[in-house]
C-alpha cells in the first residue's frame, strides 16, 4: 500500500516538473495578425446602380466592383459633340469663304498686270491702276478677317475637346476599380442608395499576405534585424503549434507601453517595441488571430 502511494506520488510530482518545464519554453513574442487595409471610396456623385461583391467575396485587382449612375454625364457629353460638329460645320463655311475671296484677289492681280500694260501704252489711266491696287487691299483685309474667326472657332473647337475630357474623366471615376486582390472585409453601401465624393464603399484586405504584430522588450530589439527570419506559430484544433516561416519587414523605432491584451517575454518589461512578421498565407491565418513569434531559430 505504502509502495503504492509513493508510486504515485513519483509520477504526480514528474507530470507537475515536465509541465512547469513546458510553461517555461515560452516564444519571444506575443501578438495579433493583421493585414493591410484599403478603404475604397466614392469619387462622384450619385446612385449606386450596380454593385456586385459581398463581405467574405474575393476581389481581384482592378475589377469593376460597383459603378455610379452615368445618365447626366452621358448626356452632358453628347451635347458637346453635337456642338463640336456644328462648329466644325461654320469652320468649313469660312475656309469656303476664305477660298472664295482668293480667287477673286488672283483675278484683280491679273487685272492689275494686266492694266500696268495698258498704261505703258497710254490705253490705261493711273486712276484704273490705283482702283485694282485698292481692291486687293480690300480682298487682303477680308482674307485675314475670315481667318481671324476660323482662328477663334479653332480655339473654340479646342475648348469644347477639353470640356469633353472632363467629362470622360468624370464617367471613368464612376466606375469603381478594385485597387487590390484580396478580401471584403466590409461593405458601408448597396446598390441603390445615393453615394457621394469620398464616401466609403468597402473596405478589402489583401489576405494572401499576412502581417503578426508582436511586442519585444528593450533587450530583445538588438537581437532582431529588419528582412531577417523569424519563426511564426499559431494554435491548432489537436492543441499543437502550428509553424510558419515569416519575415521582420519593420521596426517601430520608438518604445511604447506594453498594450493589455500582449504577452511578453518578460512579465514586469513595461516599454516594448512593436515589430511586424511578414508571414505567407496558406488560408488558415486569419485577421485578429492571435500568434506567436520566435527570432533566434536556426534554420
Amino acid at each position: 500500500m505504502k509502495n503504492s502511494i509513493l508510486y504515485a506520488l513519483i509520477i504526480s510530482i514528474t507530470l507537475i516538473l515536465a509541465s512547469c518545464t513546458a510553461n517555461e519554453q515560452k516564444s519571444d513574442a506575443y501578438g495579433n495578425f493583421e493585414a493591410d487595409e484599403i478603404i475604397v471610396s466614392s469619387q462622384t456623385n450619385g446612385m449606386i446602380g450596380f454593385f456586385n461583391i459581398s463581405e467574405g467575396d474575393e476581389a481581384a485587382a482592378n475589377e469593376i466592383t460597383a459603378v455610379i449612375d452615368t445618365i447626366q454625364l452621358s448626356l452632358k457629353k453628347a451635347q458637346l459633340v453635337t456642338q463640336k460638329d456644328i462648329i466644325r460645320a461654320k469652320n468649313k463655311n469660312i475656309y469656303a469663304q476664305i477660298e472664295v475671296v482668293k480667287e477673286q484677289k488672283a483675278n484683280a492681280v491679273r487685272e492689275l498686270d494686266r492694266f500696268e500694260k495698258l498704261l505703258k501704252d497710254d490705253a490705261a489711266t493711273q486712276k484704273q491702276l490705283d482702283d485694282i491696287s485698292a481692291q486687293i487691299k480690300v480682298f487682303d483685309r477680308q482674307i485675314q478677317s475670315i481667318s481671324t474667326q476660323g482662328t477663334s472657332i479653332g480655339d473654340e473647337l479646342k475648348s469644347i475637346d477639353i470640356q469633353i475630357d472632363q467629362i470622360n474623366d468624370q464617367i471613368r471615376k464612376c466606375y469603381v476599380v478594385n485597387p487590390i486582390g484580396g478580401t471584403v472585409l466590409t461593405k458601408y453601401a448597396n446598390a441603390g442608395e445615393i453615394t457621394a465624393f469620398g464616401k466609403p464603399l468597402y473596405k478589402i484586405a489583401g489576405l494572401s499576405d499576412i502581417y503578426l504584430k508582436v511586442y519585444v522588450s528593450g533587450d530583445q530589439i538588438s537581437s532582431i534585424n529588419l528582412n531577417g527570419k523569424a519563426e511564426v506559430l499559431t494554435d491548432t484544433q489537436s492543441g499543437e503549434m502550428k509553424k510558419h516561416e515569416g519575415t521582420v519587414t519593420w521596426i517601430s523605432d520608438k518604445a511604447e507601453f506594453t498594450p493589455k491584451i500582449i504577452q511578453t517575454k518578460a512579465e514586469r518589461v513595461n516599454l516594448v517595441y512593436a515589430v511586424k512578421i511578414k508571414v505567407k498565407n496558406d488560408g488558415s491565418l486569419k485577421i485578429g488571430m492571435p500568434g506567436e513569434a520566435n527570432f533566434n531559430v536556426v534554420r
